[in-house]
């Protein structure tokens, strides 16, 4: 794990690291990563899959269609739409 590396993933999470934290944070995540590639080597074939301790159940409501916010009055009130749709800023693959 380099510094840019880490820079990079900082700028993806819009996180601002200062200079002595990108180096720190870059031998840390080194550590993580070296720790996951234990856990990858070890032979797990014969262990069983850890059941859920707790009994759970989803709670879900049923689907009711109900009168809702005309879709164009909305989109008007909105800083940018286009095709029916709100318009946001892309916050993926930014170079720069």
């Amino acid at each position: 794990m380099t510094v840019a590396d880490v820079v990079k993933v900082a700028k993806l999470a819009r996180l601002d690291l200062t200079p002595e934290n990108l180096e720190r944070t870059a031998a840390q995540l080194a550590g993580m990563l070296e720790h996951f590639a234990d856990i990858d080597a070890l032979d797990l074939d014969d262990v069983q899959p850890m059941t859920q301790p707790y009994p759970l159940r989803n709670v879900f409501r049923e689907d009711v269609v109900r009168p809702s916010l005309d879709r164009d009055e909305v989109l008007a009130a909105a800083p940018s739409a286009e095709d029916g749709r709100f318009r946001v800023p892309p916050i993926l693959g930014l170079d720069g």
